[in-house]
């Protein structure tokens, strides 16, 4: 299963740490949850403790039993963290692929390609589901949004390099999908058509 949304990237990879260390280990309510996170980590508003909650879930880092939202014990280190955005988050592997794209056609002509946040946007933009182009009037300034965040979090945790507004995979990204080559993890794309995750 994975989840849309993704908070803004924080300036250090440690707070996610912080956030699931304030998700309670004894399930509890979203309110209750969303409250701790804004008690704990100073988040102005619910909604992004409640995009927090739903990203941590992403990462294998909290969880929704019958009970509530709850801790799992994960340890968020960026190697464990930079598996878990690719396999966890939605369009998070396409916005990989874009990049890697780029990255080959520019080693075809030995210097390395970037792209741009718009680049990387129109190579995703096909991939909004349906039902998200009709549920608000402004989904492509929202899924905009959404891919500058990936772009942040990838550069957050070494997977891409961002220079003078372009952005370029990494060494640890064309390696993390090799990995996942070798183990056949590869037909990981994500379905525009699915719907199991509409609210999160």
């Amino acid at each position: 299963m994975k989840f849309k949304l993704v908070p803004a990237a924080p300036d250090t990879v440690a707070f996610v740490a912080d956030a699931q260390a304030a998700v309670p280990l004894v399930p509890g309510s979203e309110d209750d949850c969303c409250a701790r996170l804004m008690r704990r980590l100073g988040f102005r508003s619910r909604d992004v403790a409640r995009t927090w909650l739903t990203f941590l879930r992403a990462l294998d880092l909290a969880t929704e039993t019958d009970d509530g939202f709850k801790r799992l014990r994960g340890d968020p280190t960026p190697a464990y963290l930079r598996e878990h955005v690719l396999s966890g988050v939605y369009g998070a592997t396409d916005v990989a692929d874009a990049l890697l794209a780029a990255d080959a056609e520019g080693g075809s002509g030995g210097a390395a390609a970037g792209l741009t946040a718009d680049e990387v946007f129109a190579a995703f933009v096909d991939l909004v589901p349906d039902w998200e182009r009709f549920r608000t009037s402004d989904w492509e300034s929202v899924w905009r949004e959404r891919v500058g965040r990936h772009l942040a979090w990838f550069v957050l945790l070494d997977l891409a390099a961002e220079r003078d507004g372009t952005y370029a995979a990494t060494g640890a990204l064309r390696e993390l999908r090799t990995d996942r080559d070798l183990r056949g993890d590869r037909d990981d794309h994500d379905d525009p058509g699915d719907r199991t995750e509409r609210d999160a």
